[in-house]
């Protein structure tokens, strides 16, 4: 399904491994190492193809590591297309502690991005043909690159018609909402810091979402609340659903494959409601998964049928 692109201006090998306990100061033997592709649009590209479509990747690549990262992505059988950058790609670590079953992430910074790297991101973007339908752009930005990056490829999507959904938080998020997007997912203490307000109660959550929706920052707000559930707030609607309980193995991925769940289902002609719980069902299938593997399609199938027969039957 190429009309979804996603972009990742600052993706990441995740390194991961595990421990029987997480001591200061003594040597720690780690289980072998398991090397995946990560940030924020190559998670929701990867969650896409987990969930039995295509999506157009991409993202940046530099060095050793962005070569390795290469790689990974094509051993996945990923559309994608990377813009070459001249300072090496980072690696973040995940530390699982048997013992206590709880997991360590150290993330790290990104690499540096020239002025001629730069535009040749906004030169690939404007030169995709056909234009897509659905841009998702999601994940950190580097040091030193410009916070209003985001705001200006929303702006570059827009006028060829395309509808931007971003998944980003602070300074970035702010700004591109301000140049107004299609849908944003945040998470509630995204949300606040967005706002700059503390929120009480539901009720309150979904006046601010409001404000923004009649403002035009955006048409829709996925707000998630975690094991709480999620919030939809329109121009035409509000719906909070509450997932059916799952054993949860590791929380890691599940923003991302929500929002995979939420452009896919709306990127096949679905309702905003529909997608809304199908990008649910993904992002609580993938709570479902060990380390930071993402959601399975059987799971999310599954998860998905009960939320809409259980809203079937309340209404």
């Amino acid at each position: 399904m190429n009309n979804i692109v996603t972009f990742t201006l600052n993706p990441t090998i995740d390194k991961n491994s595990s421990v029987d306990h997480v001591k200061a100061e003594d040597k720690l033997y780690c289980d072998k190492p398991v090397f995946e592709p990560g940030g924020g649009g190559i998670n929701v590209s990867r969650a896409i193809k987990k969930l039995g479509e295509d999506s157009l990747l991409l993202y940046t690549s530099g060095g050793f590591t962005g070569r390795k990262l290469d790689k990974l992505l094509a051993d996945e059988n990923l559309n994608k297309e990377a813009v070459k950058i001249e300072a090496e790609t980072r690696e973040n670590l995940i530390i699982s502690e048997k013992a206590s079953n709880l997991q360590y992430r150290f993330g790290m910074p990104g690499p540096e991005i020239s002025d001629q790297e730069y535009k040749k991101i906004f030169k690939i973007l404007n030169q995709l043909k056909p234009f897509p339908d659905y841009l998702v752009i999601s994940g950190s930005i580097p040091e030193g690159v410009s916070d209003d990056i985001y705001a200006e490829m929303a702006a570059a999507a827009k006028k060829r018609g395309a509808k931007v959904i971003v998944d980003v938080s602070g300074p970035p998020l702010k700004l591109a909402i301000e140049e107004g997007v299609f849908l944003i997912k945040p998470n509630l203490g995204e949300f606040q810091d967005l706002i700059g307000k503390e929120l009480k109660d539901e009720d309150q959550i979904i006046k601010e979402a409001q404000k923004l929706v009649n403002n035009k920052a955006c048409q829709a707000i996925v707000i998630s609340i975690g094991a709480g559930g999620a919030l939809l707030v329109s121009e035409q609607q509000t719906e909070f659903m509450r997932p059916p309980t799952v054993p949860i193995k590791s929380k890691v991925g599940a923003g991302d494959s929500m929002v995979a769940g939420i452009v896919l289902s709306l990127a096949r002609g679905d309702s905003l409601k529909d997608s809304f719980y199908y990008g649910l069902a993904a992002g609580s299938a993938a709570v479902m998964t060990p380390g930071t593997e993402l959601c399975t399609k059987e799971d999310t199938d599954r998860l998905y049928q009960q939320m809409t027969a259980r809203n079937l039957r309340n209404y």
